[in-house]
């Protein structure tokens, strides 16, 4: 959490782009697994949290423009509560340290909402995704579920995008925390995993590191020697000389800040000739979003100039052939890399992916439907103060390359008979988290090994 003056702060810039109405921001409940008492960890909305602070379920917001007010509606702990979870600071007090005065039962939203709807004034909200909240608000306006995210506010969604994509510095030096954390994690698994072991050896002993600094998980952990299933969550082979594994894992601080890394390097305690020539092309197009990373371009200006690093790479080994420009004008490059470059980070892994990548990735303006570029969360013109991912891969997806050559798509430009002495490579990718600064860019955290030389002199630590 951060100081009350904080919060305080950004609700006055955010009822500063309205002129009349409510802001209804809702907070997260817990989600049972089986039972009501047997719930999934609780994870609070980051837009409630990014404006109210407070992580804790069943508590909703409401910023009253008209009478320049802020209201938090929730239940104080009771008796039963106590007994079970022991005492703790009153709702009330915890109110107060965000700068919320006024405290209402949460019973008393629906009167509240009511009342504000038949006085025929505004009620803005964002895209809800949670059914609770969905049922809840339903209910709250008096509408079909199914139509809640009808009436989203749109001017809400551009105003809190807009606030949010501007990182301050205190929430920057969040993020390097995480970004620490995920760094500590991704090095445990290098130093320790050797032929023989589960891939969920790997994760106990990188999710331990998070856990180990107060920190949970950004998102589910991937671990894998298929790194050629992009998303991959199946943690039961067993590592074997010769393999990559591919982890793509990060932490989350306390406060709710995400980090977002992936590494990839061998199981043996060296790459081979062929997996460090793809390796090192790998990282030349790491290295090229670097470089590019300043306030004025366009995301989807570094996403093609990289993309057209790895069809370089490709027309050098005789799969692909042809003009590079052409080869990626047409997307043929996808094949190798079918998802985007990167995407915004913050208190989401994916920030504010739930308001909507048109509004966050690309303001407002229409997403490409090419196979790849689809798949580019973020291709807005890079502002100071952007936090972000930069995450190129190269996978040689067995089923889609033989969807592909089946289909005869691009034969003037993919080399399908050159391509077959490839088709058990898998996959590869190396992700870093990079702020925009005034003149260029700053990769967030303490030194991460990227180098294949870098990586190797790590793993040997495994095999001591």
């Amino acid at each position: 959490m951060f100081a009350r003056r904080t919060y305080e702060k950004r609700r006055l810039a955010l009822r500063n782009n309205f002129e009349d109405g409510i802001i209804l921001i809702c907070g997260n409940s817990l989600s049972p697994a089986n039972c009501r008492d047997n719930t999934f960890p609780f994870v609070q909305d980051s837009t409630f949290l990014y404006y109210f602070g407070l992580n804790k379920e069943n508590l909703i917001g409401v910023i009253d423009i008209d009478k320049e007010q802020e209201y938090i509606f929730g239940n104080e702990l009771t008796m039963d509560d106590i007994i079970w979870s022991g005492p703790q600071i009153s709702l009330g007090d915890q109110c107060k340290l965000v700068g919320v005065e006024n405290l209402f039962p949460y019973e008393e939203i629906k009167r509240f909402l009511y009342e504000v709807k038949h006085s025929g004034r505004k009620i803005h909200y964002i895209n809800q995704y949670l059914p609770n909240n969905i049922i809840n608000i339903a209910d709250w306006l008096e509408i079909k579920p199914s139509e809640v995210n009808d009436y989203i506010s749109e001017e809400l969604s551009y105003a809190v995008v807009e606030q949010r994509n501007y990182k301050t510095p205190e929430e920057v030096q969040e993020i390097i925390k995480a970004v620490n954390v995920t760094r500590d994690m991704h090095l445990k698994a290098m130093e320790i995993a050797k032929p023989g072991m589960k891939e969920y050896e790997v994760v106990a002993a990188l999710e331990n590191v998070a856990k180990s600094k107060n920190c949970t998980l950004s998102f589910l952990t991937i671990c894998t020697v298929n790194g050629q299933t992009l998303h991959n969550h199946y943690h039961g082979n067993t590592l074997k000389e010769g393999d990559l594994l591919l982890i793509d894992a990060g932490a989350k601080t306390e406060s709710g800040y995400c980090g977002d890394m992936t590494t990839t390097f061998p199981v043996s305690s060296k790459f081979t000739p062929l997996q460090k020539e793809f390796y090192n092309l790998l990282i030349s197009m790491f290295d090229k979003a670097s470089e590019l990373i300043r306030p004025g371009i366009t995301y989807k200006e570094i996403h093609l100039e990289v993309c057209k690093v790895l069809a370089k790479g490709l027309v050098a080994k005789n799969i692909l052939k042809g003009n590079i420009d052409e080869i990626v004008e047409k997307g043929v490059h996808a094949l190798f890399m079918p998802h985007g470059l990167g995407h915004m980070l913050g208190l989401d892994v994916h920030d504010m992916e739930n308001i909507g990548e048109v509004i966050v990735g690309y303001n407002g303006e229409a997403k490409s439907t090419q196979f790849g570029l689809a798949s580019l969360r973020l291709g807005r013109e890079l502002e100071e103060d952007f936090v972000f991912t930069v995450e190129p891969g190269i996978y040689f997806i067995p089923e889609l390359i033989k969807k592909w050559k089946n289909e005869n798509k691009f034969p003037e430009y993919i080399n399908y008979e050159e391509l077959e002495k490839y088709m058990n490579f898998g996959g590869m990718r190396y992700e870093g988290d990079f702020l925009v600064t005034k003149t260029g860019n700053i990769r967030l955290g303490e030194t991460m090994v990227k180098t294949p030389e870098e990586v190797e002199e790590v793993r040997a630590k495994a095999f001591k």
